[in-house]
């Protein structure tokens, strides 16, 4: 049975900063104490990414990339099935529940915060918010909802809104969604 490779230093400095961020925000991330967390010598983080502007973009581009990698799996199981109305909402529902990892989640609000402060930031938000919305998109397209990527932004920022209420007052289930989704889709039927 062969073992897996141990991740090289580069994407451990990238995780440790992530998991960093999502434990205890931005401002937490420091050249030692990301190196610290990575169990990599400061020189080597420095050489890798010689400033806090790399090592943040870099970091929120390796959560994007997994993260759209994962959407673009979940639009595409949701395409293969023809759902019923409530079944989709149960089915999103679920994936949202599914997906509750908290430290992952306060680390993907953080560095979208930090998107809007720092342009080159941006296009990697981007990306993540485009990921969310095709699922949302695939979703209605199931259902027969007209003009499905118009309604998906509604969507997304619904689970969004409802995601960081979860993790502001530290309740852990995604009910709600499944509602939600039922009087957006409902209110864009013909």
């Amino acid at each position: 049975m062969a073992t897996e490779a141990p991740p090289d230093t580069r994407e451990r400095i990238l995780r440790a900063t992530v998991e960093l961020i999502g434990h205890e925000g931005v401002p937490s991330v420091t050249n030692r104490r990301v190196a610290g967390a990575a169990g990599v010598a400061l020189g080597s983080l420095t050489y890798h990414f010689p400033s806090q502007v790399d090592l943040l973009r870099e970091s929120l581009l390796l959560f994007v990339g997994e993260e759209v990698a994962r959407q673009e799996g979940i639009a595409a199981d949701l395409r293969s099935r023809r759902l019923g109305i409530e079944q989709v909402a149960v089915e999103v529902e679920r994936i949202v529940q599914e997906s509750g990892d908290r430290i992952q989640q306060l680390a993907e609000i953080e560095l979208h915060l930090q998107a809007a402060r720092d342009p080159a930031l941006q296009e990697a938000s981007q990306r993540c918010f485009e990921a969310y919305e095709g699922v949302a998109a695939a979703a209605l397209e199931t259902l027969d909802v007209p003009d499905p990527g118009r309604h998906a932004r509604t969507i997304v920022a619904l689970m969004y809104g409802m995601g960081l209420r979860r993790l502001g007052t530290g309740g852990g289930s995604a009910s709600g969604v499944a509602d939600g989704l039922l009087a957006i889709v409902r209110g864009a039927q013909p």
